[in-house]
C-alpha cells in the first residue's frame, strides 16, 4: 500500500531533511534542559518544529502536521516567557518528538502516519492553557515503528471478524470451501489460551535470545526480509561541493594524461622506440598512477561524514532511560567531528546504542549509591572519537562502579557459559572480556533494558564484522572504558596474497602478525592435530586447502600467523606473493561458504578475498 503514489521523490527528500532536523531538535532540547532560559535556543527549536510543520503540510500527513503544530505552538510561549519549562513538560515535549520520529517511521513505509497516544496531545493542550502537566510514563523504549493502539469504536466483536467494518472470514471460507478452517487447524480465539500462548513465547524468546540463523545486531525475533522502516538504511549521502571539484579536477587530468598515453603508443606502434620516447612513456605512467591514487582518495573523501551525525542520537537515549531508572547522567561528546566511511556509520549505530545503554544501566550508580560513595550526584559518561593513522578510536568512558573480574568470573560459571578449570585460568583482562559472551549478563532478572544476555554480545560481533576490535579496562569503584578501534574504511582493504597451486587467496592484514616458514620438523602432533610452537605459546596449525575444501597437493611451505579477537592460529598455505591494498568487489547473486568477496591482481588473476570469522566457525562446529 502506497499512501503518497507519484510523490516519492518529495517524500524522500523530506524525510532527509526533516530526519537531520530532528535530530538536531533532539540535541538542542538537550542543552534547552540544562539552559531554561536560552532565547537563541527557543527560538531554534521553534523553527525546528515549524520547518517540519510546513514539509509535512506538502505531504498531507495531516496528524504529523498537528502534533508540529501544537508543539510549535507550545515553544512560541515560552519562547514569549509565557509559559515557564518544567521537568515534567520536558517529559512531554520529548515524547512528543519520538512521537515525530514514529510517524517519520511510518511515512518511510509510504503510509499516512497514525495519531499520537491521547495521553500525549492532552498534556500538550494542558501545558498550552497553562494547566498542570500531567507525568508522563518513560517512553524510551518505545519501538519507533509501533502500530497505534486499535481505535476505541472496535467492539469485542472484532476479534471474531464480526465488526462493523470487517469480514467475517470464517463464514467466507466455510462458504467456498464447506469446511471450518478453525475446527481444521485446531485455532482457538479463547482470550485466555491466546494470553498463555503469547506469554509462552515472549518468554521463550527471552530465555533464549537470537536463534542460530538470526542476523548480529538483529532484533530478537526478526526473519528474513523483515526491515523495520527506522532501520531502513539512507541510500543519499551530503558530499561538500569543494570534494566533488577535486574529483571533477582529478578526472580532466586523467583525461589528459590518457590522451598523452594514446600519443605515446601510436609512436611505439610506428616503431618509435627510442630512449626519449621510452622516457616519456614512464613518466606518463608514472604521473597516472599517481593521479589514480588521488583520485581514489578523493572519491573515498566523499564517502567520509562526521561521526557526530551519529552521536548526537545518544543523549536523548541516555537522557530517557536515566530518568527511567532514577539516575542522574549527562552524555559527553567529544571529537564529533572525526570522519569515518558513511556505510561504517551506520553499522556503528547498534554497538553503540548497547554500550551506551549499558553505561547508564550497570555502570553509573544511582544518586543515593553515588553520594554513599562520596562521589558528585550526576554521573558523566563521555562519548569520544578520535583519528590514529588509519585507524577510528571510539570510546566510551563512565565514572561508575567499574566491575570486579571475580565476580565477573563467577558469573559466566553460575550461567555454563565457561567452566571452573577454564575460568581458574583466565586472568584480570580476560575475566572482563567475558562479558561479550552470548547469554552474559550480570542481572538475574530480565527487565525491558537488560538482562536477556545479548547486548554486548551484539556489540562484539557488529565490531568484528567491520575488522574492528573492542577492548574492555575497568577499576572498580572508579569507572569503565570500553574501546573500539575501526579502520577508516571498508572498501579499500590492506591484505596479505596467499596462494595454493596457481590461485591466489587474500587475508585481512589487520589480522595478521607475522609470516613463519612451515617444516615438517616445526610441526608437533598434539591429540591429532598439528601445532607449532611459537615463542613458548603452542599455536593450532590449520591448512588454507583444509579449510576451503581443497585437496591437499603437498607439504604446505609458508605459515601465517593470524589473530582473530582472543584467538590465534597459524594458516598455512603453498607460498605467499607480497600485500596489497585491494578494492573488495562483493559477489551478490553467488557467494561460496567463507569467500568475502574477490579482487584483481595486478598480472590479472581473480583473488578470492578470505572471510576467515566464517571459515573458523565451520572448523568449530566439527
Amino acid at each position: 500500500m502506497n499512501d503518497f503514489a507519484g510523490m516519492e521523490d518529495l517524500l524522500s527528500d523530506f524525510l532527509v531533511e526533516a530526519g537531520d532536523m530532528l535530530s538536531d531538535v533532539d540535541s538542542k532540547l538537550m542543552g534547552l534542559e540544562k539552559t531554561p532560559a536560552d532565547s537563541q535556543l527557543l527560538n531554534e527549536i521553534f523553527r525546528g518544529f515549524h520547518t517540519i510543520k510546513g514539509g509535512a503540510g506538502f505531504l498531507n500527513a495531516g496528524e504529523l502536521v498537528a502534533l508540529c503544530h501544537i508543539t510549535e505552538n507550545l515553544f512560541d510561549k515560552l519562547r514569549n516567557r509565557d509559559l515557564v519549562l518544567s521537568a515534567e513538560l520536558m517529559d512531554v515535549i520529548f515524547a512528543a518528538t519520538a512521537e515525530v520520529r514514529r510517524m517519520f517511521a511510518s511515512l518511510q513505509q509510504s503510509l499516512q502516519p497514525s495519531a499520537p497516544p491521547a495521553e500525549i496531545t492532552e498534556a500538550l493542550q494542558a501545558a498550552l492553557v497553562g494547566k498542570k502537566v500531567p507525568a508522563l510514563a518513560a517512553r524510551s523504549d518505545r519501538k519507533a515503528a509501533e502500530p497505534s493502539p486499535a481505535p476505541s469504536s472496535m467492539s469485542a466483536n472484532t476479534e471474531n471478524g464480526t465488526g462493523p467494518d470487517s469480514v467475517d472470514w470464517d463464514q467466507l471460507y466455510r462458504a467456498l470451501t464447506g469446511t471450518d478452517i478453525v475446527a481444521q487447524v485446531g485455532a482457538t480465539r479463547d482470550p485466555e489460551k491466546i494470553a498463555a500462548a503469547v506469554s509462552e513465547e515472549e518468554s521463550t524468546r527471552a530465555a533464549f535470545g537470537r536463534r542460530a540463523t538470526d542476523v548480529p545486531g538483529a532484533t530478537i525475533g526478526r526473519r528474513d526480509g523483515d526491515i523495520p522502516a527506522k532501520e531502513a538504511k539512507e541510500t543519499t549521502i551530503r558530499v561538500d561541493t569543494d570534494r566533488l571539484d577535486q574529483v571533477l579536477n582529478l578526472s580532466g587530468e586523467i583525461g589528459l594524461t590518457k590522451n598523452r598515453l594514446t600519443h605515446l603508443r601510436s609512436d611505439i606502434i610506428q616503431g618509435r622506440n627510442d630512449a626519449e620516447t621510452l622516457h616519456e612513456l614512464d613518466q606518463a605512467v608514472s604521473q597516472l598512477d599517481m593521479l589514480v591514487v588521488n583520485l581514489q582518495n578523493a572519491v573515498m573523501k566523499t564517502r567520509m561524514q562526521p561521526i557526530g551525525r551519529l552521536f548526537k542520537k545518544y543523549p536523548r537515549l541516555a537522557r530517557d532511560l536515566a530518568r527511567s531508572l532514577g539516575k542522574d547522567v549527562e552524555l559527553v561528546l567529544v571529537g564529533e567531528d572525526t570522519e569515518m566511511d558513511k556505510t561504517m556509520i551506520e553499522d556503528l549505530n547498534d554497538p553503540l546504542v548497547h554500550l551506551v545503554r549499558n553505561a547508564v544501566d550497570h555502570g553509573v550508580e544511582t544518586v543515593e549509591g553515588r553520594i554513599a560513595a562520596g562521589k558528585p550526584e550526576k554521573s558523566i559518561v563521555e562519548l569520544s572519537a578520535r583519528q590514529e593513522g588509519d585507524h577510528i578510536l571510539i570510546t566510551i568512558a563512565d565514572d561508575g562502579k567499574g566491575m570486579r573480574p571475580e565476580v565477573i568470573r563467577s558469573k559466566a560459571v553460575e550461567k555454563g557459559l565457561i567452566t571452573s578449570e577454564v575460568a581458574n585460568t583466565l586472568d584480570e583482562n580476560q575475566c572482563l572480556e567475558l562479558i561479550f559472551l552470548p547469554g552474559f549478563s550480570t542481572k538475574d532478572e530480565i527487565s525491558s533494558v537488560s538482562g536477556r544476555g545479548v547486548g554486548m554480545d551484539v556489540v562484539k560481533t557488529n565490531i568484528q564484522k567491520l575488522n574492528g576490535v573492542v577492548n574492555i579496562q575497568s577499576e572498580f569503584g572508579k569507572g569503565t572504558v570500553i574501546t573500539i578501534q575501526l579502520p577508516l574504511t571498508l572498501a579499500i582493504l590492506p591484505v596479505l596474497i596467499l596462494r595454493l597451486g596457481d590461485q591466489s587467496f587474500a587475508v585481512p592484514l589487520s589480522m595478521v602478525r607475522e609470516i613463519l616458514s612451515v617444516t615438517p620438523e616445526s610441526l608437533q602432533q598434539v591429540s591429532g592435530k598439528a601445532t607449532m610452537v611459537v615463542r613458548g605459546e603452542v599455536l593450532p596449525v590449520l591448512p588454507l586447502a583444509q579449510l576451503i575444501g581443497w585437496k591437499q597437493s603437498g607439504d604446505a611451505e609458508v605459515g601465517v600467523l593470524m589473530q582473530f579477537g582472543n584467538n590465534s592460529f597459524i594458516l598455512s598455505a603453498d607460498s605467499f606473493a607480497g600485500h596489497d591494498d585491494v578494492v573488495i568487489k562483493s559477489l551478490d547473486t553467488f557467494r561460496p561458504k567463507g569467500v568475502a568477496g574477490v579482487t584483481m591482481s595486478s598480472d590479472g588473476d581473480i583473488v578470492l578475498i578470505l572471510d576467515i570469522k566464517e571459515l573458523l566457525s565451520d572448523v568449530r562446529a566439527h
